[in-house]
């Protein structure tokens, strides 16, 4: 599938506000956790359960998304899913108890999440190989104004209406996100009758995709790293408005700050490919990010961190992230056409998987510091490290073996 150039500009678009969705989801009501908490009568971190609950369910709805994008197309998996987004929001709004929340903040997830498998699959389908790095930066640039302006915005609109209305504000947004879907978002790829949705199948295709060095390699290590900035969105709000005593909207600034860091990373990070490629790039970074995540660490449990050398250190670890996603998702579709909306959903749903048992880490180990949070990033930088380096080694065996096997078949060929 070609695209004009108006239209390819309208497609990133698109797909960047359909990424921007879950974010969304998950950063406008974080500065609210204390008034959720008093009004529901619990504590901040029982209302971190319902960001949990939200993880668990992009991590699982991703896994139903990918078959049902590549048999019946990109466009209506997004509209279903979009649905039963726009309809949990309604549930989140009108919430009694805690309980209800988290119940009903998963099945937002599970609608929301179409919105992180789609864009991921379209961009490999549309536009070409080389490019799907630079394609992603440019949505992490759209999708990297959600952390700036959702925490900001939410903490007005929970002063002045209270938290509810968040979601009653998400319900908007998502309603005008499936009209834009509906209208202008072209299908990048038909349906295709001959993809089985029986469960042997889907499991096969899954099986495809997971025994491919190339995708577990820069899945499991960006997927891990990435897992910090979910124990960094469970333990911040603790962090810096009860140890540190900021008010919601000086949490909502921080927050921005932070995010402002991996904004701009993320366009540096075209930069950087036009002299480096994606692997040269994620190795430097994930070392970096691994560096700083021990200092974090350090920092805290010898008690020597304020408030702004907490931020810096922050800024620099999850500035990382603008560098290491678009090259592990780019490097981790890389192999797959076919099964890209496969390879999508299960990269997302590891991604999550690993987000969602680092926030939960993040509540259960909570002993009133800092500690938990600083320790769960650090963990996080260094395991990814060290399975890519690890994974580097399977490739290239790998790609040994490929060529063995390619002389092997031209020599039948001759002979």
């Amino acid at each position: 599938m070609t695209l004009s150039k108006k239209n390819r500009t309208i497609t990133i678009l698109i797909l960047g506000l359909l990424s921007a969705l879950g974010p969304f989801s998950i950063d406008m009501y974080l500065p609210g956790f204390p008034v959720i908490a008093a009004d529901l009568h619990t504590t901040i971190e029982q209302v971190a359960y319902s960001l949990s609950s939200f993880f668990i369910g992009i991590s699982l709805g991703q896994l139903i998304y990918g078959p049902l994008l590549d048999r019946f197309g990109r466009k209506r998996p997004l509209y279903a899913g979009l649905v039963v987004y726009i309809l949990a929001s309604i549930g989140c709004a009108l919430a009694p108890t805690i309980e209800v929340l988290i119940v009903f903040r998963l099945f937002q997830a599970l609608g929301g999440c179409v919105g992180m498998v789609a864009p991921r699959a379209m961009v490999r389908d549309v536009f070409p190989l080389k490019e799907n790095a630079k394609i992603f930066s440019l949505l992490i640039l759209i999708l990297g104004i959600s952390p700036i302006i959702a925490p900001t915005a939410g903490s007005y609109v929970i002063g002045a209406f209270g938290w509810s209305h968040v979601f009653t504000v998400l319900t908007m947004v998502s309603t005008l996100i499936l009209l834009v879907v509906i209208y202008w978002l072209p299908e990048s790829r038909q349906p295709d009758p001959s993809f089985s949705l029986r469960p042997k199948a889907i499991i096969s295709s899954f099986v495809i995709v997971i025994r491919e060095p190339q995708f577990y390699t820069y899945a499991l290590a960006g997927g891990i790293s990435s897992a910090g900035l979910f124990a960094y969105l469970a333990g911040s709000p603790f962090v810096f408005m009860e140890l540190f005593h900021a008010t919601e909207q000086q949490y909502g600034m921080v927050f921005g700050l932070i995010a402002a860091g991996l904004i701009t990373c993320s366009q540096l990070n075209t930069l950087l490919l036009r002299k480096f490629t994606s692997v040269q790039i994620i190795n430097v970074v994930l070392f970096l990010q691994t560096m700083v995540g021990i200092s974090l660490l350090a920092g805290t449990l010898l008690s020597d961190l304020g408030l702004y050398s907490t931020i810096f250190l922050i800024f620099l670890f999850l500035s990382c992230q603008g560098f290491n996603f678009p090259n592990s998702s780019a490097l981790s579709m890389a192999p797959f056409t076919r099964e890209a909306g496969s390879a999508s959903a299960l990269m997302g749903a590891l991604q999550m998987g690993f987000g969602s048992l680092a926030s939960a880490l993040v509540g259960i180990t909570s002993d009133g510091t800092a500690v938990p949070m600083a320790g769960i990033m650090a963990g996080c930088a260094f395991i990814g490290f060290v399975i890519l380096m690890l994974g580097h080694r399977r490739i290239r065996f790998k790609a040994k073996e490929r060529d063995i096997e390619a002389q092997a078949l031209d020599m039948i060929k001759k002979y």
